[in-house]
């Protein structure tokens, strides 16, 4: 059963559209990434999702029914922007977001210190967030929005700007949420992670879902028999590798190059257009995209510097 169905969403602001029409499907159960790049929409879908915005077009379908009060609150969300109180302890914080759940007493307890050790902060519990690095205030955060068992948790680009420890514990734990029966929708910018733990993605571009599926079906459809990775020995850029007439597109990071032909070439060719621009290669084979890759195909290389 889906947990998450929207039909058709729409949102303008001032006359200006930014959601088109927004179509997409979340089954129980799945760890699903929700991709794109700065200003393609991601923050305000999800938050007509979660009922933050409720001036929208189009329909939001929870757990099998129209979404409600009720529903949503069975979804714990955690926001880009940190959602937690600096006065407040660790504890008092967890506490405090548990009782707009509803929950009291022993209950409330029970679930704040679980929700505690489930990001590593049971010993910090008395702590100000004040104090905390930015990993442990954004573990915080997490806590703040599952402490009510939620059933659906979306996760809005949680380990901007932290260590990779720190990181690494996040997605553990999302995994661990996951196992524990959560449907987690996760927006992220570091594709590694979202190959990492999601199995489904969408992405979208200017308002819009341009691909979506499991990312195996993804990679394979972008899979190009046209199309080589080159890993050269120097600085790469872009353009100076092949001969112009011969090239589709190209991209660069760092020193790995992919490069597609407008025309199928054999590697003996491809190697011997290397040489003829005297380019040395540390290695070249057919191209096998990753998630990253493929997400600048369909949006581009651009910088995307709207919010």
């Amino acid at each position: 059963m889906p947990i998450l169905n929207t039909l058709n969403v729409t949102k303008s602001y001032d006359g200006r559209a930014v959601l088109h029409g927004v179509n997409l499907t979340v089954e129980a159960g799945e760890v699903y990434g929700l991709l794109g790049p700065n200003g393609a929409g991601k923050s305000t879908f999800l938050s007509i999702v979660t009922g933050l915005i409720t001036d929208h077009g189009g329909e939001i379908e929870l757990f099998g029914e129209k979404a409600s009060a009720a529903s949503l609150r069975n979804i714990g969300f955690v926001p880009q922007d940190l959602a937690i109180y600096d006065d407040l302890s660790a504890m008092q914080n967890v506490k405090f977001f548990g009782s707009l759940y509803r929950l009291k007493g022993a209950e409330l307890t029970r679930r704040s210190i679980a929700a505690l050790k489930m990001v590593g902060l049971w010993e910090h519990r008395g702590r100000r967030p004040s104090a905390f690095s930015g990993g442990m205030k954004r573990r915080l955060n997490i806590a703040c929005s599952i402490v009510h068992n939620p059933a659906l948790i979306i996760l809005d680009e949680p380990t901007v700007g932290i260590d990779p420890q720190s990181r690494n514990y996040i997605l553990e734990s999302i995994k661990e949420l996951n196992r524990g029966g959560a449907t987690v929708i996760y927006t992220s910018h570091y594709m590694e992670e979202v190959e990492a733990i999601c199995s489904r993605v969408a992405i979208m571009d200017e308002g819009r879902i341009v691909e979506s599926g499991l990312i195996s079906e993804i990679k394979e459809k972008y899979q190009n028999d046209n199309r080589y990775e080159c890993v050269i020995d120097g600085v790469v850029r872009s353009g100076s590798l092949f001969p112009p007439d011969l090239v589709a597109d190209t991209i660069v990071t760092d020193n790995r190059v992919i490069v597609t032909f407008n025309q199928r070439l054999d590697l003996v060719d491809v190697v011997m257009a290397l040489a003829m621009n005297r380019k040395s290669f540390v290695s070249i084979g057919k191209y096998r995209p990753n998630l990253e890759d493929i997400f600048l195909i369909i949006t581009g290389k651009a910088l995307r510097d709207d919010k």
